[in-house]
C-alpha cells in the first residue's frame, strides 16, 4: 500500500515508508497512567502522511529511519489523515537513518586497562575414573 492511497477510517494498514521528519515527543496523562506521544511525517514516493507515535515508539524511531507499519490505522483531525499503529498494529524500524547507520571507524575512548597481574599457574590433575 502506498500512503497516496490510504482513506480516512481505513484499518489493516500495510505500508512501509520513511521518517522525515519527528517532533518532540511529549507525555500526558489518562486514568491515571502516563503515557508518551509524538508526531512524525512518513513519506514514500506517493506522498506523505501525518504519522502518531506512542510510548516507546516515540524513541524507537529516528529522522531517516525506514519504519514499516503494519495492521495500522488512519484517523482523520481537522481534515488531516493521520496514521498510527493504533491497538493492534505494528511499527518495526526496517532500515536505521543516515545518524548512526554506519558504524564509525573512529576509536572509541574507553577506560584504562587495568595492569594485568601474574597469573598462577596451578598445576594440572588428572583424575582417575573409579567404577
Amino acid at each position: 500500500m502506498k500512503i497516496n492511497e490510504l482513506q480516512a477510517r481505513q484499518g489493516n494498514v500495510e505500508l512501509v515508508g520513511k521518517i522525515k521528519e519527528k517532533g518532540e515527543a511529549r507525555e500526558f496523562e489518562k486514568f491515571g497512567k502516563t503515557g508518551k506521544v509524538c508526531n512524525a511525517v512518513l513519506a514514500d514516493d506517493t506522498g506523505e502522511v501525518k504519522l502518531t507515535l506512542w510510548n516507546e515508539q516515540a524513541d524507537q524511531v529516528k529522522d531517516g529511519d525506514t519504519v514499516k507499519i503494519s495492521n495500522g490505522w488512519v484517523g482523520e483531525y481537522q481534515g488531516e489523515k493521520q496514521l498510527s499503529t493504533g491497538k493492534f498494529g505494528k511499527l518495526e524500524v526496517v532500515e536505521g537513518g543516515s545518524d548512526d547507520a554506519a558504524p564509525s571507524s573512529e576509536p572509541t575512548a574507553e577506560a584504562p586497562a587495568e595492569p594485568e597481574k601474574p597469573v598462577e599457574e596451578k598445576p594440572q590433575v588428572e583424575e582417575e575414573m573409579i567404577d
